[in-house]
């Protein structure tokens, strides 16, 4: 357990992300092990780090590269999602992963892992939730693999972009003073929301034409842990207006004692994009943005802390909390 601006919060799968840096643990540990280890490569220029990496083509041509895993009993229960709404999901959560880089999707590879028991007819009704997708992004699928098993459901899937042509937008880029900007309302996405989302093509686009986009990604693992991504690979810090979140309802039933502000700070799987804008443009895309639920929650600072302002005017630091996915570090 733990609070948020004296709010109790019971964290479930939320785990604290105190040690964000290269001792900490779970998933995260893993891929800074990995980035550590990787080495470089002519043709890579955006490799671990950032939504999707970035192939150079040749010819100033810059391909994205962005992938995702779901998993039954982690990602989805059966019982509470249908095999459609799963082959949406696995679609969607990647081209979100493009959209944070402000690219175009131009096509995907499947990979499942499925049931020896029914898993032709699960095959056949996760395709055509995401062929439905694929068909109204305009997106191909161009392949994949499967195979049976006795484990849970596996559905990877890879999806391939294009950059835009000033190349893409990064974690990277965000500086002292842009505005932070949410396309949509955040927190409460296991209601059902994190099912049937839309991936924020459009809105990227939007953001890019504005001329003042620094940097961008998508909102995952939670605001703050996506925010703190942002900011850790930018190198500055930031201070976000509580009052200013947009926040979905919590559904009624839930007793769990968080608050929307909680739930919107940690739930994850939002799939909104949070981005930091040039503040001149920013104020332009606020007054005149065709995108209906765009809001300012609050701006970049120098330095690397980042800052929670409440209702009442206390400011608290931004806690470091989020979705992820606990591994024991091992030997």
């Amino acid at each position: 357990m733990g609070t948020i601006g004296g709010v109790l919060v019971q964290w479930s799968s939320l785990v604290p992300l105190a040690t964000f840096g290269p001792h900490r643990d779970g998933e995260f540990a893993l891929i800074d092990w990995i980035r550590r280890h990787v080495d470089p490569h002519p043709r890579l220029t955006v490799g671990i780090g950032d939504d999707a990496a970035a192939l150079d083509l040749g010819d100033e041509q810059l391909a994205l590269v962005a992938t995702d895993m779901l998993v039954e009993g982690v990602h989805f229960l059966f019982s509470e999602a249908t095999p459609e709404q799963v082959g949406h999901k696995a679609l969607a959560v990647n081209l979100s992963d493009i959209a944070a880089m402000a690219g175009i999707p131009v096509a995907a590879v499947v990979c499942l892992a499925l049931p020896r028991s029914e898993g032709q007819e699960l095959g056949r009704r996760l395709h055509s939730g995401l062929a439905r997708l694929a068909q109204q992004i305009g997106v191909a699928v161009a392949g994949g693999d499967t195979t049976s098993t006795d484990g849970p459901l596996v559905i990877s899937v890879t999806v391939i972009g294009l950059s835009p042509p000033q190349g893409p937008v990064l974690r990277s880029g965000a500086r002292p003073g842009d505005r932070l900007l949410v396309t949509g309302p955040l927190g409460s996405s296991r209601s059902g929301h994190h099912l049937d989302f839309h991936p924020r093509l459009d809105e990227a686009r939007c953001l890019l034409q504005s001329g003042g986009l620094h940097a961008l990604i998508d909102i995952s693992d939670g605001l703050a842990a996506d925010l703190y991504h942002l900011l850790d690979e930018s190198r500055v810090g930031a201070r976000v207006r509580a009052s200013d979140i947009p926040m979905r309802p919590v559904p009624a039933g839930t007793h769990d004692g968080r608050t929307p502000l909680d739930h919107a700070l940690c739930d994850g799987e939002d799939f909104e994009l949070l981005a930091a804008v040039e503040p001149t443009a920013a104020e332009a895309l606020l007054a005149a943005s065709p995108i209906s639920d765009l809001t300012c929650i609050g701006q970049i600072t120098s330095g690397t802390a980042a800052e929670l302002e409440m209702p009442d005017g206390r400011v608290l630091p931004l806690p470091r909390i989020g979705y992820t996915h606990p591994f024991d570090p091992g030997t």
